[in-house]
């Protein structure tokens, strides 16, 4: 099974650049499923359902978020709509929407998983270890191959989430940071590692903002507004090859595509 997992779509550089790429990519690569984060789609803040209805229609599978879930008002009655689109498990038992879905593909379906890191983050969120536990033991159904999204800032949490779960489930890939990492590898038990997905937004930017802004924010300490850039995008992620069979990964190998 080839599954393409996407890192944070920021405003419309990102969904720009993802509209135009997702096809080819399907075609190209014989993608069974399209896994992106668009926690950042709508202006660089949060996701809005016109917005996550056009993603869908790129043909992407289904939509991972994060923290920045309630930024849009009036997103999280859409997150009750039955469609394929997972706020972090970790969160309130109370709120809104739902941390796995399950994506059918030809092969085996696809259980997507969303998780929020604890350090250096909001909103407050519950042990992301525990609840991937949790899952694992109860609601998950046992059939078919399990695919993580830990949105974390920390590194270091990130890595030791893929120790935690290596050998139990296919693949665990990390966004947030909006920086792709180099250290994509299968772990000894067979579950395919990536600290972070990277992002897909405006490329001359600091990860998605524009950067006059952000660097007088660092010189002065004076708040500043964050806007997305129009610029040229850049899409970033992972190709991740997984064999239906045992539920193991084969290959994961990072992407990352310049709009010309």
């Amino acid at each position: 099974m080839n599954i393409l997992c996407v890192g944070d779509v920021v405003g419309a550089p990102g969904r720009r650049i993802l509209k135009a790429a997702i096809p080819r990519l399907r075609q190209e690569h014989r993608l069974q499923a399209v896994i992106v984060n668009a926690e950042n789609a709508a202006s660089g803040s949060g996701i809005t359902p016109a917005l996550a209805e056009e993603i869908f229609k790129y043909g992407v599978d289904a939509i991972t978020l994060g923290d920045h879930v309630w930024d849009q008002k009036e997103f999280p009655p859409y997150l009750n709509r039955g469609h394929p689109i997972v706020r972090p498990a970790n969160l309130h038992a109370s709120v809104p929407g739902r941390g796995w879905c399950t994506v059918p593909t030809e092969y085996a379906p696809i259980h997507v998983v969303s998780l929020l890191g604890r350090i250096f983050m909001d909103p407050p969120c519950d042990n992301p270890f525990a609840a991937i536990d949790a899952l694992l033991q109860g609601p998950l159904p046992r059939n078919g191959i399990v695919l993580v999204d830990f949105h974390a800032e920390a590194t270091s949490e990130k890595v030791c989430m893929g120790w935690y779960l290596d050998g139990r489930v296919a693949a665990i890939v990390g966004t947030h940071t909006h920086v792709q990492t180099s250290d994509a590898r299968v772990l000894p038990k067979g579950t395919a590692y990536l600290t972070d997905l990277g992002m897909t937004g405006p490329r001359d930017s600091v990860i998605g903002r524009d950067i006059a802004p952000v660097t007088r924010r660092f010189v002065t300490g004076m708040p500043s507004r964050f806007e997305v850039p129009s610029t040229s995008a850049v899409l970033e992620g992972a190709l991740i090859d997984i064999d239906h069979l045992t539920g193991k990964a084969r290959a994961i190998t990072p992407l990352r595509l310049l709009e010309p």
